[in-house]
């Protein structure tokens, strides 16, 4: 398996492209914009998506989706807490900014301890609401994509609608600190971090 990182948009959102290399199938997480370009280079390097996989619905991370899915005809994965986020551009923000995002298409929800697999790799559904009220993590392989929940010595904002900063630290602190040390934080933005530095040195939570 690799994974590969490829910020996009205007806030750089860390879009994860998990490859299964026995056969190039993949995974498309949180493909937050520039979807032409993230199209091209799947078709570029011969990856065929499986699946779009959302840590939740804000606009720059589900601004791409609509291109992956028309391209390759995929399905979305989703909590429900964030369904409306999909169709709303004022509730996922990207209204606010002029350039409203919409996705439709065949849309699956997930919760936690579901599991999704690619191949002979598989990532658990971690509910860790908070920067938005369906976010999750995908937890597996050594490693969480955690989204908004947990940045390197940081976490996602609260002061969204639909934010809670009392859900999000419970979040963190009895769902994603529960995780083995050496787990590998891939986050939304910014560099990645482990769940060991975090516990020791993240000022939010301690």
């Amino acid at each position: 398996m690799n994974l590969y990182r490829m910020p996009l948009g205007a806030l750089g959102t860390n879009c994860y492209i998990v490859v299964d290399e026995s056969n190039q199938h993949c995974l498309v997480v949180d493909p937050g914009g520039e979807g032409e370009r993230l199209v091209a280079l799947l078709k570029e390097k011969g990856l065929q998506p499986e699946a779009v996989i959302l840590t939740h619905g804000h606009g720059d991370h589900i601004g791409g989706v609509q291109a992956v899915v028309d391209a390759f005809k995929v399905p979305v994965y989703i909590n429900k807490g964030d369904e409306e986020f999909l169709t709303n551009s004022n509730l996922n923000l990207s209204g606010a900014i002029g350039q409203p995002v919409k996705v439709t298409g065949d849309i699956h929800f997930i919760k936690e301890d579901d599991v999704i697999h690619l191949g002979e790799y598989s990532f658990k559904i971690i509910e860790t609401p908070g920067h938005t009220p369906g976010g999750v993590c995908f937890y597996g392989e050594g490693m969480v994509l955690a989204g908004d929940s947990l940045f390197l010595e940081s976490i996602g904002r609260t002061d969204f609608p639909g934010s809670s900063y009392e859900d999000l630290i419970d979040s963190v602190r009895h769902k994603l600190f529960t995780l083995p040390e050496e787990t590998v934080v891939y986050p939304g933005h910014g560099p990645e971090t482990t769940i060991g530095h975090e516990k020791t040195y993240n000022p939010f939570v301690r």
